[in-house]
């Protein structure tokens, strides 16, 4: 089989310009012609258009790891997971370290050549033993010469996503996906109609003047540092603490804002049922719950938060609001392809890392949100790689200095 080096730069140039099938690429021996004619290759990769980026689907159920450049599955090969016990856990991670070198620090220092580490907490791929089933301490062990091969094309930062059933990439277009901000363009937002229309959007899109401003990029420094972005839903804020604040605000004295529904929180919500002309209980419902709110001119804000990593550091956090936020989403990866500086469009795929139980990529996206400011600011930083994660799943836990969002789902 064909190293990586020569075979990521010949799938590229010949795939696409004379439409060699993926498999005779497989059956070309490596040899020192073939690297030497690697640079050749590559400039006529050059030619056909910028790079897709790499990514490394494993599934645990089929004990095989697919590599993709962009949409193209380039490479397949069996792993070896976490025995019983000791299952590898599924998710969404990147490589954080790499070792052609290392020995376990867990492990009575175990040989594990060409690591590549997704967590800080032991897990990595590397070289070793494959006997036909889930044999490892958790790690995800490669074949020899995939192993080597993989290393020599990898770097740090790329995602690596585990799931149970095998997954792959699919090409998405979505409003929602930042694109490129063009010289002499304007970033298409939501009309205040639509914002009208719809009470979920109410107060979370604001049109602004800049909105018919032309935008000026100039270049981006950091257009070969793809971003890693991702969205979850807040937690929702204390209904009662909000009910009263607001009539406290009103002038009616609901006490403490302390979220217990007490003597002077009843007392204050029977008066403003006299006001209202309701039917006196003290009680909170939903109607009453909507009457305050209109009341007091009060909306609820945006529930969920956009956060955004580069090199595996914060640069950028901002509000945005999923729709339905009730419904589960599970976690879905998508990921930006190959674009120049410059380029007027971007395409994207997607990855739904547990599956479609709770929607389809384009339909988890139908539920974001984004104010008009996000949108330009996204446009403005968005580079080649840029992923974008959309999960309900927690993410602190395995999340800290020296890494990109890790959302373990299992």
């Amino acid at each position: 089989m064909i190293g990586f080096v020569n075979s990521f730069a010949a799938h590229r140039a010949t795939a696409r310009v004379a439409g060699l099938a993926t498999a005779a690429l497989m059956a070309v021996s490596i040899s020192g012609a073939a690297l030497a004619r690697d640079a050749e290759d590559a400039k006529q990769a050059e030619a056909v258009g910028p790079e897709a980026p790499l990514q490394m689907l494993v599934s645990l159920k089929e004990q095989k790891i697919n590599v993709y450049r962009g949409t193209e599955l380039i490479r397949t090969a069996p792993i070896s997971s976490g025995s019983p016990g000791r299952s590898t856990p599924s998710g969404v991670f990147s490589i954080l370290e790499k070792r052609r070198k290392h020995f376990s620090n867990l492990y009575n220092n175990a040989p594990m050549p060409f690591m590549q580490r997704l967590t800080w907490s032991g897990v990595a791929m590397h070289q070793g033993r494959l006997p036909g089933y889930p044999a490892s301490h958790g790690c995800i062990r490669l074949p020899r010469d995939f192993a080597k091969d993989l290393f020599g094309i990898t770097e740090r930062g790329l995602h690596v996503v585990v799931t149970q059933e095998p997954a792959q990439p699919e090409p998405i277009r979505h409003a929602v996906l930042p694109q490129p901000l063009q010289a002499g363009t304007s970033v298409a937002s939501l009309s205040s109609g639509t914002i009208a229309a719809d009470p979920a959007l109410r107060g979370t899109v604001a049109a602004t003047d800049a909105d018919s401003e032309l935008a000026l990029t100039p270049e981006n420094p950091d257009f070969d540092k793809p971003l890693r972005m991702i969205i979850t839903p807040r937690q929702e804020p204390n209904q009662m603490k909000t009910l009263q604040s607001l009539l406290n605000k009103m002038g009616y004295d609901a006490g403490p804002v302390d979220g217990v529904l007490g003597r002077k929180t009843r007392a204050a919500i029977s008066l403003f049922q006299e006001g209202a002309e309701l039917p006196v209980t003290g009680n909170v419902t939903t109607a009453l719950v909507n009457r305050i709110y209109q009341d007091a001119g009060y909306e609820e804000g945006q529930n969920a938060t956009l956060r955004i990593r580069r090199s595996f550091r914060d640069i950028y956090e901002a509000p945005v609001t999923l729709k339905d936020a009730d419904k589960k989403i599970g976690t879905f990866v998508y990921t930006a392809l190959g674009f120049e500086q410059g380029d007027a469009h971007v395409d994207w795929m997607a990855v739904p890392a547990e599956g479609e139980q709770f929607g389809t990529p384009t339909e988890i996206l139908d539920r974001v949100v984004l104010s008009d400011k996000v949108r330009r600011d996204l446009s403005k930083m968005l580079t080649p790689g840029t992923s974008l994660i959309v999960t309900d799943r927690s993410f602190a836990r395995n999340t800290g200095l020296g890494t990109d969002f890790v959302v373990v789902t299992r």
